[in-house]
């Protein structure tokens, strides 16, 4: 008799999802965070998130190229992580960057940090946060002016400041807007993307309906970071909505933190991981003044192999063994 069983390794699940799938959800759920940044900031925000995205894309055929794989086959199996990372790269940074910025940050992201490490899947920390915060360190003399949306400013073309909108009511930095007006992103200075929280927010609901992330750990990643804002404040719960609509938080927790390569493996696991996060991003944040989101989610993704190391799934069947009285310990 033929022996037709197949002999693989682990895992043995197979379903209709893929990689290209997955990543075609992301892209779709950044358009809208994308849009309103160009509307907010015009024709130069388009061109810096093009550049990023072809420099992106580019960086990874160059990269298998370089390494022989013929081109018909780069193509037939590219899935899209690329753009993603691309797209994320350019509305992290603000107009306030020169053009070329985003060609350096998404070539390092995608070369150094994800196809030196063997590609999609195998990466140690989020590419697209790697990236940005390459860039940050780069182009650190950039990053002092960030420039107000046109529409909607009230308060002038730019505002001089060591962060983006990071609201601190008690140092007056960043003008007082009202809870619409940070929703909207009007009148409020920062990043392409992030100033907008209504159309990252639509993102968010998005990848949910779709299956892509669950939305109880980035909520939890931004409760905490408000939570943990208010306590440092003395129990000021007037903190609250200005620290969780401020700066690049909303951007991150949605889709950054969430990276499957780069989160841990079990739902507790999860918990810890963002309930981290958010306590870390609230304390660095008072700490330097300045947005740390990036910082805190490039930190935390070091410590996943550490957390999958010790808090693991228990094989089906699993029964905690009893032990008897008088039983060496």
């Amino acid at each position: 008799m033929e022996n037709n069983l197949i002999y693989s390794s682990s895992p043995h699940i197979k379903a209709k999802r893929t990689t290209r799938n997955i990543m075609i959800d992301v892209c779709i759920a950044l358009i809208p965070a994308t849009v309103m940044g160009i509307v907010y900031f015009g024709a130069y925000a388009l061109l810096l998130v093009a550049l990023s995205v072809l420099s992106a894309v580019a960086g990874e055929y160059i990269y298998l190229l370089i390494m022989k794989k013929p081109l018909r086959e780069i193509t037939r199996e590219f899935d899209f992580s690329s753009v993603v990372s691309g797209m994320l790269i350019g509305i992290t940074i603000g107009t306030n960057y020169p053009w070329y910025s985003p060609i350096f940050g998404s070539l390092f992201a995608v070369i150094v940090v994800k196809m030196l490490f063997g590609g999609t899947g195998k990466n140690v920390v989020n590419p697209a946060i790697a990236g940005r915060v390459f860039m940050f360190i780069s182009f650190q003399w950039a990053v002092g002016a960030w420039l107000l949306p046109n529409l909607g400013s009230v308060y002038g073309e730019t505002v001089i400041s060591s962060a983006t909108a990071v609201v601190d009511t008690s140092s007056g930095i960043v003008p007082k807007l009202s809870v619409l007006d940070m929703l909207l992103g009007t009148g409020m200075q920062g990043c392409i993307g992030e100033t907008c929280k209504l159309a990252l927010l639509a993102g968010g609901i998005y990848l949910a309906v779709r299956k892509v992330i669950n939305l109880i750990f980035p909520l939890i990643y931004i409760a905490l970071e408000g939570l943990t804002t208010v306590a440092i404040y003395g129990i000021d719960f007037a903190l609250f909505l200005p620290s969780i609509l401020s700066g690049g938080l909303i951007l991150g927790a949605i889709f950054m933190a969430t990276d499957y390569t780069t989160t841990p493996n079990t739902r507790l696991g999860n918990i810890i991981y963002f309930i981290a996060l958010g306590i870390l991003t609230a304390v660095l944040r008072f700490a330097t003044n300045m947005e740390t989101v990036s910082f805190a989610i490039l930190l935390m993704n070091l410590t996943v192999p550490l957390i999958d190391k010790f808090i693991l799934n228990r094989p089906f069947g699993y029964k905690k063994q009893i032990k008897t009285k008088g039983e060496n310990k």
